[in-house]
């Protein structure tokens, strides 16, 4: 069960450890070197809604950087079995995640919360938007009717998320995001201060200029890339979809407690 109350840093890393969010995780390395291929050889399904010309056309840069930011295996020969997550890794970016978090409440900020992970990572982002409203910040509502080829764009919780069928959606796409700020722009609206997202939600806001912050797991190569070219401000590195959503809890109020904001 996760840990009550809001955990140490070891505590954390342990409850990462032991609940696969990080270390070693469900996604196997047979998948991971498949998606960072598939980015290298340009296919936009990849590029979670970035525009990575082709930068990162060499696989093993990209490997380069998932080890790097991520803790995945560096060896090029490993290419079966099991990979990892450096839940230190996960730590120290929920960490520079909090920082960018505590700012934006101190301008009492514009934010706006999204997830292509529902089944995952929706209280996650529903509860920091929580802690931000507390904080005074303003949390954005989306537009209306907003539509693209997946499905509709909702907001439930405070957090923007793809519905078809009358069922949240997984979506790795950008198209979404690229929705909710184009029809803010088109009623005249200011764009955020800040996204919280993941997936191509985050992807595609931080290529339209706006500060973004977001989750990404070892499979999901392109946001940690847009960090490093500072296109992200921060990726942090997890499973996203673990047994129970409430295993993120612990992290979660790690990350509150981190920003001033519990």
């Amino acid at each position: 069960m996760p840990i009550p109350g809001t955990p140490s840093r070891a505590e954390l890393v342990d409850h990462l450890v032991r609940t696969r969010i990080a270390g070693d995780v469900a996604t196997p390395r047979e998948n991971n070197l498949s998606h960072y291929r598939k980015l290298a050889n340009g296919d936009r399904g990849y590029w979670l809604g970035l525009e990575l010309g082709d930068r990162w056309s060499d696989e093993q840069d990209v490997l380069a950087v998932m080890a790097e930011r991520v803790g995945v295996s560096d060896d090029p020969e490993h290419r079966h079995g099991q990979d990892t997550i450096d839940p230190e890794l996960t730590v120290s970016a929920l960490e520079r995640m909090a920082a960018r978090l505590r700012k934006a409440a101190d301008g009492q900020q514009r934010v706006l919360f999204a997830t292509g992970h529902p089944g995952g990572l929706l209280d996650v982002h529903r509860a920091t938007a929580a802690a931000l409203r507390a904080a005074g910040c303003e949390i954005v509502v989306i537009p209306d009717g907003l539509v693209t080829d997946e499905g509709y764009v909702m907001q439930f919780a405070d957090v923007a998320v793809l519905e078809h069928g009358a069922t949240l959606w997984h979506t790795h796409s950008g198209e979404p995001m690229k929705a909710i700020l184009t029809g803010l722009e088109r009623e005249g609206r200011p764009l955020p201060d800040l996204v919280v997202a993941d997936h191509g939600w985050a992807g595609y806001a931080g290529q339209h200029g706006v500060d973004a912050v977001g989750y990404a797991d070892c499979n999901d190569p392109a946001l940690f890339l847009a960090e490093a070219e500072g296109t992200l401000q921060v990726t942090v590195p997890l499973d996203d979809h673990v047994v129970s959503p409430r295993y993120y809890d612990p992290m979660t109020a790690y990350l509150l407690a981190e920003a001033g904001l519990s």
